[in-house]
């Protein structure tokens, strides 16, 4: 029997339906949640005020953020698109058969690189695709389950935090969690250290860890995968403002705040804020929450580190992560790791 012929086999035995699971972790009313919101006060009555990235990812900031990804500005995605395409098989061969995970996984337009590399390997395909965006997590999953006959579908509707600890051991020889997009730059030195810990709880000995990383480069090449011509990114940003009304019966007027992202050269990140264009008030009314905006104050609402390679695979070899292996483009402008957590 051909490959075809068994995976239509396959197609016809076992439905999309019966090949994907879809658990949420967190509740579809987050209004239910006792501590909901409470990292908004916090970030909205601290000064400098600054909000979590998670808010961007309501369904239409992940559809935004799939388009970001296609901006000509944007080098970040189809960088590390091309080392996939080059090394995907490669990763496939140093790991043999293991389930995937990916932590904010989107559309997982990237992963059917690596899933088409296992594939070919003749590897079963067991994939545990992570993110808060329930929406994109079931259309991604259920077009991946039709075009993959033989791929099983497990996806959690959770952030990082919830998925990695709350994830069981994995059926299949070994698990490879992967973050890629370069997201580790989201987070600052201390989070980054939290989140390792967090990952290597998450993996027996042996498991492995699939990271990629923007690298340290210019200025005039970082800044303007930030602030595109078209402001798709404007968009994405100022559509936190719009989650977080939607969460929280809040009355932010988006027309009354700009985007404004700039790289910080001293500390290699870009920093992205909104900026009031005047004196105002906010109301989140299911925070019982006022904040106050002076003209030009601003919200931090993202970073986005930039990295050397070398030290963070010292970082990472510290932690028990030990990279085994590495690529990068041509112009050394985005690094892949691939480790493995050892004793």
């Amino acid at each position: 029997m051909s490959i075809s012929q068994v995976a239509s086999s396959f197609t016809s035995e076992h439905s999309i339906e019966e090949r994907l699971q879809i658990e949420h972790l967190i509740p579809k009313n987050p209004l239910f949640v006792p501590s909901a919101g409470s990292d908004v006060i916090k970030g909205l009555t601290q000064t400098p005020k600054t909000l979590p990235a998670r808010y961007f990812y309501d369904d239409r900031g992940s559809d935004l953020f799939e388009q970001i990804c296609e901006l000509p500005e944007y080098y970040v995605t189809r960088t590390e698109t091309k080392i996939l395409q080059q090394y995907a098989g490669e990763i496939a061969r140093i790991t043999g058969p293991c389930e995937l995970v990916e932590l904010g996984s989107g559309s997982s337009t990237k992963t059917r690189i690596i899933l088409d590399a296992y594939a070919q390997l003749g590897h079963p395909l067991q994939y545990m695709p992570i993110d808060v965006s329930a929406g994109i997590l079931e259309t991604s999953a259920k077009q991946l389950l039709a075009d993959y006959p033989c791929l099983k579908v497990h996806a959690l509707v959770a952030t990082y935090e919830l998925a990695l600890a709350q994830i069981s051991p994995t059926k299949l020889f070994s698990r490879m969690i992967s973050f890629i997009g370069s997201s580790l730059g989201n987070l600052n030195p201390q989070e980054c250290d939290v989140f390792f810990t967090q990952i290597t709880n998450a993996l027996q000995v042996g498991d492995y860890f699939l990271l990629g990383i923007d690298l340290q480069k210019p200025k005039h090449i970082v800044e303007p995968a930030y602030n595109d011509a078209q402001g798709v990114t404007a968009a994405f940003n100022l559509n936190m403002l719009e989650h977080l009304n939607h969460q929280f019966e809040g009355n932010f007027d988006t027309t009354q705040f700009e985007h404004w992202a700039f790289y910080n050269e001293a500390d290699n990140q870009i920093e992205m804020h909104l900026r009031s264009l005047r004196s105002q008030s906010v109301e989140l009314s299911a925070l019982n929450l006022t904040v106050d905006f002076a003209p030009g104050e601003t919200i931090l609402t993202e970073i986005s580190r930039k990295f050397n390679l070398n030290m963070m695979q010292e970082q990472l070899t510290a932690g028990g992560l030990v990279p085994i292996q590495g690529w990068t483009d041509a112009d050394g402008w985005f690094g892949l790791l691939l480790c493995q957590l050892q004793a």
